[in-house]
This record gives C-alpha cells, sequence and structure tokens, in this order.
C-alpha cells in the first residue's frame, strides 16, 4: 500500500486519484496493517477507516489508535450484513437553519458559545492540528461501556427493516442461575444534549500542563494516566472502550468527566486511590458554556415531542448535526467549530452519566447484564419491571423502558 499517496490524495481529494488507489484501499480496509502509533499513524488509519465506512465496506479494526490490536467481545460477526454507521455531515449543514425551523440547533450553539465572557476560540487554525494535544485527542476517549455481563452471550443476528435495508442487532442469551425475568431496555432521552447542562471544558486553547501531583478541578483539559483496576464483574470498567487503546506504558489520555468520575469513585471507596497524572493538557475550566444549549434544547424538546412527526424528526437531525460539528473530521466537511476536546468531553460526560446511573441500580440490587454505548442499558427483571433508580418519562434525564422475551432479538432504539 503507498501510503504517501493515500495522505496526499485524501489531502486533496482526488477522487480521480482515488478511484485509482481503490482496489489497494479495499485490500487494506478490509485487513488493515499494524500502523506506527504515531500522530501520522492515526490519521492514515483513520482515512482507511473513513473510506471503508464510506463505500460500505466494513472494516476490520478500530482505527483511533494505530497499531494497536481490536477491541474484542463475544459477538459473532456477520460480515455479508450491512453494518450501521452514524449518518456523515453533508454540504450546507454548516449553514444556520431556516427561519422556519422547528429547532435552529446550530444557530443556537453559536451563540451559546459566542455569549461566554471566557473569549472561547471556537476553531483551533489549521496549521496547529498536527502537534500539541490534537493528535492526541481519539473517537476512543468517549469511554462509551460496550459491555455485556461476562455469563451472558451475545450474538448479532440479521435484521431486515421496513424499507428493506438488511443490518444486524443483538441477541442476549442469559444463563438459567439467573433465575425467571425478562429483558428491561433502559433507552435515556437526549443523553448529548443533557451532557451539555454541565460538562467541564477549556474554553480557550489547551496549555502543556504536563504531569500533575493531583488533579486540580479548577482546570479541564486531557490527561494521561495508568488504568485503574477495577475487580468488579457486575459493571464495566469506569472508563469504558478507553482501556482497550493503552499505550505501550499501558496508560490512556482521558477527558475531564472521566477524570472527575475517578475522582468520585475513589471518594466513595471504590477505587483505592486516583491514577497518577503523567501528563496533562489544560485550561481554565467552564462547565457552563453549552449551558444555554441545553435548556434551549430541553424546552423544544417538550414541545416537540407533542407534535411528532416531521417536526421532532428534524429537531433530532439537526441537533445531532450541531453536535457532531464541533469536530468535523474531513477536510471538506466545512464548521463554526473545530474543537476534538470539546466533542470528546460533551460524549465522555454523556458516557459517564449513563455508568453511574446502571452503577447506581446495581448498587441496589439490580442485575445488569448490558451496557450500551452512552444511552442504552439491559437489565434482568421481574416482567414489567424497571429498576427504581430509573425515571420513566419524555424528558431529559428520564428513560423509555421495554420488555422482551428472552432469546428475542434486540430492537432498535427510536430515540
Amino acid at each position: 500500500m503507498n501510503w504517501l499517496a493515500l495522505r496526499s490524495t485524501l489531502a486533496t481529494g482526488n477522487q480521480a486519484a482515488l478511484d485509482e488507489l481503490a482496489a489497494s484501499l479495499t485490500e487494506a480496509a478490509a485487513a488493515p496493517p499494524k500502523l506506527p502509533d504515531t500522530a501520522e499513524g492515526h490519521r492514515l488509519a483513520a482515512a482507511l477507516h473513513a473510506y471503508a465506512t464510506s463505500t460500505g465496506r466494513p472494516a476490520a479494526a478500530q482505527p483511533a489508535e494505530a497499531g494497536r490490536p481490536a477491541a474484542s467481545d463475544n459477538t459473532q460477526a456477520e460480515p455479508e450484513l450491512e453494518v450501521e454507521a452514524e449518518v456523515e455531515l453533508q454540504p450546507g449543514d454548516e449553514r444556520d437553519e431556516p427561519e422556519d425551523a422547528p429547532f435552529p440547533a446550530l444557530k443556537l450553539l453559536k451563540d451559546a458559545v459566542g455569549r461566554s465572557k471566557m473569549h472561547p476560540i471556537k476553531v483551533i487554525r489549521s496549521e496547529e492540528r498536527e502537534s500539541g494535544p490534537w493528535p492526541l485527542i481519539s473517537e476512543h476517549m468517549d469511554g462509551e461501556p460496550r459491555w455485556v455481563h461476562p455469563d451472558v452471550t451475545s450474538t448479532r443476528v440479521p435484521y431486515d427493516r421496513p424499507n428493506g435495508k438488511r443490518v444486524r442487532r443483538d441477541r442476549l442469551d442469559v444463563p438459567d442461575m439467573f433465575g425467571d425475568g425478562v429483558l428491561c431496555l433502559i433507552d435515556r432521552n437526549g443523553s448529548y444534549p443533557s451532557a451539555c447542562s454541565a460538562v467541564p471544558l477549556a474554553p480557550n486553547k489547551l496549555l502543556h500542563t504536563g504531569p500533575l501531583e493531583a488533579f486540580d478541578r479548577g482546570g479541564a483539559g486531557i490527561y494521561l494516566i495508568d488504568i485503574p483496576q477495577w475487580t468488579r464483574t457486575d459493571m464495566p470498567h469506569p472508563l469504558g472502550r478507553i482501556i482497550d487503546r493503552p499505550d505501550d506504558e499501558g496508560r490512556v489520555w482521558v477527558t475531564t468527566p472521566h477524570i472527575k468520575q475517578l475522582a468520585r469513585l475513589v471518594r466513595d471507596g471504590h477505587l483505592p486511590a486516583m491514577p497518577a497524572i503523567y501528563d496533562s493538557w489544560t485550561g481554565n475550566a467552564n462547565e457552563s458554556l453549552f449551558k444555554p444549549f441545553y435548556e434551549a434544547a430541553r424546552t423544544a424538546r417538550a414541545d416537540l415531542i407533542q407534535v411528532g412527526g416531521e417536526p421532532y424528526k428534524s429537531y433530532k437531525t439537526r441537533l445531532s448535526i450541531a453536535l457532531r460539528l464541533l469536530w468535523p473530521k474531513r477536510q471538506e466537511q466545512k464548521s463554526p467549530f473545530w474543537r476534538p476536546d470539546w466533542r470528546m468531553s460533551m460524549v465522555a460526560e454523556a458516557s459517564v452519566r449513563h455508568w453511574t446511573v446502571a452503577f447506581k441500580a446495581v448498587q441496589e440490587g439490580h442485575r445488569l447484564i448490558a451496557l450500551r454505548n452512552v444511552d442504552a442499558a439491559v437489565f434482568w427483571t421481574p416482567p414489567g419491571t424497571a429498576p427504581d433508580t430509573y425515571r420513566i418519562g419524555t424528558g431529559f434525564g428520564e428513560v423509555k423502558a421495554k420488555f422482551i422475551q428472552p432469546g428475542q432479538m434486540i430492537p432498535e432504539g427510536d430515540d
């Protein structure tokens, strides 16, 4: 594989040259080679994954940390089925919504940042993105759990959507020793916009603050730490999939939400001590940068969920687009933002909240059998009985609960 050709082609957006590389790109995307654990290696791995996704070909490994083996789970792959992927940003998404839009999400997000007295830097200049903290930030810093109880078997099974698209869904097989029960599916409402209510961010540039004796609550950014030992088998590791991509010393980079989560677990006696901070890039912390956006999203949801139909669908779509525009991945994707640290801190905050509420349920005796991404959990419960640690409802901070019989496929979330 000619990596220089690939890098040049992606940088220039030359479609003809990309077509010429199609055969070798397809082969490399199907079986990615070990790439150097450097910023350049990370970018090439991400480029391979993006190519595989854009062409509908399955990528055989997660590329966010090049040179590391892909995380394994106890699912059975079925490569002939199409795997769902997050909808890509489209040209024009960076423009403000029309005046009559049900929810002008991007305009509201820009207004929220613009009103801050800390004079936030919305865009890191292109010439600065290849150095400093920016190459260290990856999608794996979201900390999504993606966990199944070790005594439960998870299998990927085919499912044909009403529109004819074939996808894959999970089926969870629970052992007899769990006793009688059903699968209780918990679907959290608006995990990402909810996280915007108080996500700790550094509005200005991240400065190299190096090793720290202790976490400073007045700062926010990214931190290089050891992976804390987690011995419980009834809950996933609090850092989620972050632990799947350690460096050669067994350390990982995390954002402020996960550092604060570890501090709470130490305070409550669930971890013996805070991990050492070997390196850091931080700035003055602010937890209210996105709060006006959160408040507008919460109010709009309360109104539009009653209306339903296209207005509510448009609300969800534009909200998702606005938050993805915090970190556009491709050079051709225009955006009023380029702050990977903001994006990953927001997603990490959603993951931390998701994990924390599930942990509270487990502590009160409920049996968790799967914790999936940032909004879905599966418990083993009596029929019709959701864990009482969750609030059932349609608002932010509330959840929907569904019940399915053992052996049935896990349905797709509808929010």
